[in-house]
């Protein structure tokens, strides 16, 4: 979304881009209390987490659990954070409720998914690339192809929708979300790969998808109770000033991956000479969880040693 200025005031260029990373204290700033030379860490950063060396306020780091890896813990914070809101602050997800996430096979699909299965009775409908299904199918109590008619399969399977919609891709899908929504239902948006990603490159794409979203009436959000909410941790960290807020969270998360009730799902390890191959993959919704660049990673070579030694 960075790189094709689909968000609001980027920095200009040049600019490093990545907002969550994770390694080891190198430095302490004066006044910093609570960590030393040497943790092991996960972090928040606003721009510039795609670097050997990041600076962050220690408002925004946390210790990394024993038992995590470095892949696993850049993989952790912006996922399960923006999966745990929206679910338990802005939804109130209880024991017996129904949940619709799309894009169920990425990173916050399956963050969704795992928190989702911390509470009894949850059902869980998914929409993704028939190729991931066999990977998440045990995640997903009913799960579609992301090209199906999912409002029509859900309600075959339960007439009056479901209870929280959770919706990454904007567009068309805003109101095919609402529709689904029971009485006092929530409806979220978090995000618009739509805007971004496979069909909608171009600028006419981008505003036929933007002219799709369903205009929304508030007399009639009232009158069949329904409750229509956004969502994006990065204005809530960086602008909204609520570190406090995801520290509580953060803290909560962590509890629960020792608990062995979640895990980051990581999709694949790339080298920073290798970003543009990594963002191909989640531009063509090739990813099953996260993609990490991992600093310590040498390219992989394009033609075996033998042949490159014997070009040489």
């Amino acid at each position: 979304m960075v790189r094709q200025g689909n968000i609001d005031n980027p920095p200009k260029t040049p600019l490093v881009p990545g907002f969550e990373c994770s390694g080891i204290v190198e430095a302490l700033g004066d006044n910093v209390a609570g960590f030393e030379i040497g943790d092991r860490v996960m972090a928040f950063v606003n721009y510039n987490a795609w670097a050997e060396v990041v600076c962050t306020p220690v408002e925004f780091v946390y210790k990394i659990p024993d038992d995590m890896s470095f892949s696993e813990a850049a993989a952790f914070p912006m996922n399960f954070v923006t999966a745990y809101m929206m679910l338990f602050e802005v939804a109130n997800l209880r024991e017996g409720m129904s949940v619709l996430v799309h894009s169920a096979g990425g990173g916050v699909g399956q963050a969704i998914a795992q928190l989702c299965s911390t509470i009894p009775s949850v059902t869980v409908f998914g929409t993704a690339s028939s190729f991931k299904h066999e990977a998440i199918k045990d995640s997903i109590t009913h799960l579609f192809d992301r090209n199906a008619d999912y409002v029509q399969e859900v309600k075959r399977i339960s007439a009056e929708g479901v209870d929280i919609v959770l919706d990454c891709l904007c567009g068309e899908n805003t109101g095919k979300g609402l529709s689904l929504l029971k009485p006092l239902g929530t409806y979220i948006l978090y995000g618009s790969s739509n805007m971004v990603t496979g069909e909608t490159k171009s600028f006419f794409s981008f505003a036929k998808s933007w002219w799709q979203v369903e205009k929304v009436n508030p007399i009639k959000l009232y009158e069949e109770n329904k409750v229509i909410a956004g969502f994006s941790l990065l204005n809530l960290l960086f602008k909204q000033g609520r570190s406090g807020l995801i520290k509580g969270i953060m803290d909560k998360l962590i509890t629960l991956y020792n608990e062995k009730k979640i895990k980051p799902l990581v999709d694949s390890l790339w080298a920073l000479e290798e970003v543009k191959e990594a963002m191909q993959r989640i531009h063509d919704r090739g990813n099953i969880g996260k993609l990490i660049l991992d600093v310590e990673k040498a390219p992989t070579p394009l033609v075996s040693e033998n042949v490159s030694t014997t070009l040489s």
